[in-house]
């Protein structure tokens, strides 16, 4: 007889390892297993788990990848961050989450800040944001004193007009080129932006001003604009479709495909009035926070923010958008690096990961997935082949997913799904998932899966292949390394979570 008293805790593993070492006891019929009630409890609880995380749906889809030809094409630099003006107590909701991270008193000699952007080699950054028209330039003879912004009750955003010494230039400028930034530099309210307002609307602030239209309105005005001009070569719009940060809700948005979906209309409708207007130009996304009011606190800086921030990378390159700026590099609460620390937020790695594996041409995507699996592909950046975006936005359904391209007469006789592995039994055509390749060699690819640490959607640490994305030891950014993967296996992604998975030598025109 063995017994057993309750420990303090028991996992399934040491469940397992008992029963293993144990295992000839439990078929005689002199062994006899005693427990504590405790005890019991305790393992059936870790079962009972054990059993709930490994009974996910699993569900099979087919993905056609169209590689003849691009159907939009982004900038070189498609990733943008925002550096704003907004001083430190700029607060929403009983919050200042802004410290000090404005382009007038962010530390920029700040070591992480400058391997952060150098990680990217050339990261767009944006020096805007609503204060903008209130910036004074310390430069020539500017009449006024020059002092920082000051909160005013009842003024224009509830601050003073704020001065930009020319120091201060400099020291952004040597951080820039030192870090190999392309900056793209907002002017404030000059008078030309004031005449171009009269003689194309009359009294109307086209330009600048707070100002509410209706989307027939703004497509006239837009197109007003264009056909006026005849110089403009970009159209930059703001996008806040997640709704006010102070919302309850902003995590259930973010998860529901529907309601990412809606914001589809305006990338259409701006793309096909500058087709008409103004082809010459192109669309920009100059400002995207997700939240507005400086975003979501323990949401727009959580791994679940990806899954809105990646969709909209995605579904903004679709449809022809060159650049997407992302609210913010730094302040707020959905700055890309932390506020204080400036370590980096899990959306950082996505921008990071998007930069460096999407290239510019993106390529139509369909087969049978659900709203719920995300799909976006991209010629691969610098390389051959083919980039996919997966974004699995259900909880408890696994996508096994087999992608083709469209020139290949490409079938799976038979497949099963037996304790996660994928079996292929026979393939119509003697050709690999990916195209051919160069020898009898197998091909592999590189798969990049992101998950929240814990399981749990609200970490500020998003995992790479199951490892923790932490600075090094020196404050640089960490190695993005992928797992490679048999290039003609089945694609498997988990529930809740992201994945790049770089096909070699796909099979599409467009990327040649």
């Amino acid at each position: 007889m063995i017994e057993l008293f309750h420990p303090p805790t028991v996992s399934v593993a040491r469940f397992a390892d008992f029963r293993l070492r144990f295992s000839s006891f439990f078929h005689t019929p002199s062994f006899t297993l005693l427990l504590g009630i405790q005890s019991i409890r305790v393992y059936l609880d870790d079962l009972s788990n054990w059993c709930s995380c490994h009974s996910q749906d699993v569900a099979h889809s087919t993905l056609i990848v169209h590689g003849s030809e691009a159907i939009a094409e982004t900038d070189d630099n498609f990733i943008c961050a925002t550096l704003d003006w907004w001083p430190h107590d700029k607060c929403n909701y009983d919050q200042c989450p802004w410290g000090y991270s404005s382009v007038m008193n962010l530390n920029l000699s700040h070591p992480i800040l400058g391997k952060a952007i150098q990680a990217f080699k050339s990261l767009r950054i944006r020096i805007g944001g609503s204060l903008q028209d209130r910036v004074l330039y310390d430069v020539g003879n500017l009449r006024l004193p020059c002092h920082p912004f000051r909160r005013i009750e009842g003024s224009l955003f509830g601050f003073s007009k704020g001065c930009l010494h020319m120091k201060r230039w400099d020291e952004l400028n040597n951080l820039f080129s030192k870090t190999g930034a392309v900056i793209t530099f907002g002017l404030n309210a000059l008078n030309g932006r004031q005449w171009i307002k009269n003689d194309l609307q009359g009294d109307t602030p086209l330009i600048h001003g707070n100002l509410v239209m209706s989307s027939v309105e703004v497509e006239l005005a837009l197109a007003s604009l264009l056909n006026s001009s005849g110089v403009i070569n970009a159209m930059s719009h703001h996008i806040y479709n997640l709704g006010a940060g102070v919302d309850p809700h902003l995590v259930s948005k973010i998860l529901d495909p529907s309601y990412l979906s809606q914001i589809s209309d305006t990338f259409i409708n701006l793309e096909e009035t500058i087709k008409k207007h103004g082809p010459w130009a192109s669309a920009w996304v100059g400002e995207s926070g997700g939240a507005y009011n400086s975003g979501g606190r323990h949401v727009s800086n959580t791994f679940v923010n990806s899954f809105w921030y990646l969709d909209q990378l995605g579904m903004a390159s679709k449809y022809d958008t060159k650049v997407y700026c992302r609210q913010s590099l730094v302040g707020g609460n959905y700055g890309l690096l932390n506020t204080t620390t400036l370590a980096p937020n899990p959306d950082y790695y996505s921008a990071l990961l998007w930069h460096r594996l999407m290239g510019k041409r993106a390529l139509a995507v369909s087969g049978d997935a659900p709203p719920s699996l995300r799909c976006y592909a991209h010629c691969s950046k610098g390389r051959a082949g083919m980039t996919l975006l997966l974004i699995n936005l259900r909880n408890e359904t696994k996508f096994i997913v087999g992608t083709q391209s469209s020139v290949q007469n490409l079938h799976v006789e038979e497949q099963s799904f037996n304790g996660g592995s994928i079996l292929i039994h026979g393939l119509k055509k003697t050709v690999s998932f990916v195209g051919k390749g160069s020898s009898d060699a197998p091909l592999f690819r590189e798969e990049y899966h992101l998950t929240p640490r814990g399981g749990y959607l609200q970490s500020q640490t998003m995992l790479l292949n199951g490892s923790p994305l932490e600075l090094m030891q020196d404050g640089g950014i960490p190695p993005l390394k992928p797992n490679l993967v048999r290039a003609d296996s089945l694609v498997s992604v988990s529930p809740l979570s992201i994945a790049f998975i770089v096909y070699p030598n796909f099979d599409a025109r467009a990327c040649a």
